[in-house]
């Protein structure tokens, strides 16, 4: 309680926000042969593409891998047309085998991961452990993740949450890493907000 003298002080930004330059975007994982079993694939790739364009435009790092593409394709093309990096391989589920991908975030001074892409319960999951146990702050953009199944899906995302990791979605990330209004920036993070899937 404060006295009606007091006034309310902000000593900054939280650090709970993802800022555009302490926070990365990891797109795990969405592969052309696994993609289509997904449960509601369509809204996660429209989403993950809205984020990546909004990373582009905020200057927000992006990092995506793939989990044996010889058996499971590649990255689906909405989403690797817009990716200018090289696509990591793994055969471990979690992306900590991309060592040179994390090892980079962590020395660009990177300690807010955003995950995202499929499966929640499998490859999403161990990523966001091994990321916390790194010491790096997780975010699970919940819209932006799927599995097979859905009670999978649901119980990852509890896993995740009661470990530490911090559930948010497409809107809210998109607008965090935006912080303000008033800017061009702000007029093209707006369009992609306002898009239909």
């Amino acid at each position: 309680m404060t006295d009606e003298n007091s006034t309310c002080k902000f000593s900054g930004r939280s650090p709970l926000l993802m800022n555009r330059d302490d926070s990365a975007l990891i797109i795990i994982d969405v592969q052309e042969k696994l993609l289509p079993f997904i449960h509601e694939h369509n809204s996660l790739v429209f989403n993950i593409r809205r984020l990546i364009e909004g990373a582009k435009t905020l200057g927000v790092r992006i990092g995506a891998t793939e989990q044996y593409p010889q058996g499971l394709g590649g990255t689906v093309d909405e989403l690797a047309t817009r990716l200018t990096e090289e696509i990591p391989e793994k055969t471990m589920f979690s992306c900590r085998e991309c060592s040179e991908l994390i090892d980079d975030l962590g020395s660009n001074g990177i300690s807010k991961v955003l995950l995202t892409g499929i499966e929640t319960h499998v490859c999403v999951g161990q990523t966001a452990l091994d990321l916390m146990a790194a010491g790096f702050d997780v975010y699970i953009c919940v819209d932006a993740i799927g599995s097979r199944n859905e009670i999978d899906h649901l119980t990852a995302i509890r896993r995740m949450e009661y470990a530490g990791a911090t559930p948010t979605t497409t809107e809210a990330v998109l607008f965090e890493w935006c912080e303000k209004a008033g800017s061009p920036e702000f007029k093209a993070i707006s369009r992609l907000v306002q898009e239909q899937p």
